[in-house]
């Protein structure tokens, strides 16, 4: 039987940043972990930081960084995302805190990491990805790249990136007895992601001009086409079997699979799919292919996604008030976040008041 709260017991000290600093920490707290959310006095609080409570804390005055060592020396983890040299300067860098708990797992998340020429300089997730080849991935032909919103660097090469290795310093620390110091970065991550690009592109299945390979909208069944209402399904007929289906579920000839992976006859084919779309509208499409082989799915908005009776069997989207949906963990989730005077009592550090 599944733990709602798998990570129940991981105490975190979280400095609260943006982006995927605060995603990974949502996830850890998701499933289950305690977390202290710090940020400065009178700071905004931002996006992702639900399932926790927070509290200000003045990293310049010396009786903020006592009560930070004091609850640092009770913690499984610390999350920091400042720029390289911040926190040491703070007196909260690795060395310093090592003296404090030496089982700290002391996670670093930045954008281009720790070391490095860019590494004290600006970015955001569209500069990360673009160093990376993946937003270059991202680019049809004779258009220009398109970045997939921050999902892609923020959430996908940090904060994903962020919670493995931190999941894997704990395991590592239960066999040697002492923490670490991870470098995460978001340049790293990404990089990763683009493991089976780098591989096809070694053995001559990925091409660097945009818009020509199976996955990047080359392939006239890999695509996105418009309905007649204007709005959008998405194709994913890659293998011969799945292909079929599409062809009787457009109403196409079975003759055109003949030769379909000859790039040569992707525009004949990619304009016999758009025209045969264009004869019905999104919801009529989804309603015939639903539950074929097809391939084929309507492109929904997020406000549309909630209602589709696939999201909705899962129950991975939880309905707030009005229009405002919460994605859920299917491997285990706790809402239960604890007041940071809580936290304090069992980490036995008092409380958070004078």
């Amino acid at each position: 039987m599944k733990s709602s709260a798998p990570l129940s017991g991981l105490r975190v000290v979280e400095f609260l940043g943006l982006g995927p600093s605060p995603f990974g920490c949502m996830l850890l707290a998701d499933l289950g972990a305690e977390i202290l959310t710090l940020r400065r006095p009178g700071s905004e609080i931002p996006a992702l930081v639900r399932n926790r409570s927070t509290m200000e804390v003045d990293l310049k005055d010396p009786d903020s960084i006592r009560f930070v060592h004091n609850a640092i020396g009770s913690a499984d983890v610390l999350v920091e995302g400042f720029r390289p040299g911040v926190m040491e300067r703070l007196g909260l860098g690795p060395d310093d805190l090592a003296a404090v708990n030496n089982r700290l797992i002391y996670a670093r998340m930045t954008g281009w990491g720790q070391t490095g020429p860019l590494a004290f300089t600006a970015g955001h997730d569209i500069n990360y990805i673009a160093l990376t080849g993946a937003l270059h991935s991202a680019t049809r032909a004779g258009s220009v790249p398109m970045p997939p919103a921050n999902l892609l660097g923020d959430f996908g090469g940090g904060a994903m990136y962020l919670v493995t290795a931190i999941l894997a310093a704990v395991f590592e620390r239960d066999r040697t007895g002492t923490g670490s110091v991870l470098d995460i970065g978001i340049l790293d991550g990404t990089n990763y992601l683009t493991s089976m690009l780098h591989e096809y592109r070694a053995t001559g299945r990925w091409s660097d001009e945009p818009g020509t390979n199976r996955l990047d909208t080359g392939a006239p069944y890999y695509d996105v086409y418009p309905c007649a209402d204007g709005k959008f399904v998405a194709v994913g007929a890659l293998e011969d079997p799945f292909f079929d289906v599409l062809l009787e579920v457009l109403g196409l000839e079975p003759e055109l699979a003949l030769g379909r992976h000859d790039p040569q006859a992707w525009p004949a084919l990619r304009d016999r799919i758009a025209a045969a779309v264009a004869t019905r509208t999104r919801d009529e499409w989804a309603d015939l292919a639903g539950h074929t082989d097809a391939c084929l799915t309507p492109v929904l908005s997020l406000a549309e996604a909630p209602h589709h009776p696939h999201v909705a069997a899962r129950g991975i989207l939880v309905a707030e008030d009005g229009d405002a949906w919460t994605p859920r963990l299917p491997i285990g989730y706790s809402d239960a976040a604890k007041p940071v005077d809580d936290i304090l009592r069992l980490w036995g550090k008092g409380t958070a008041g004078p």
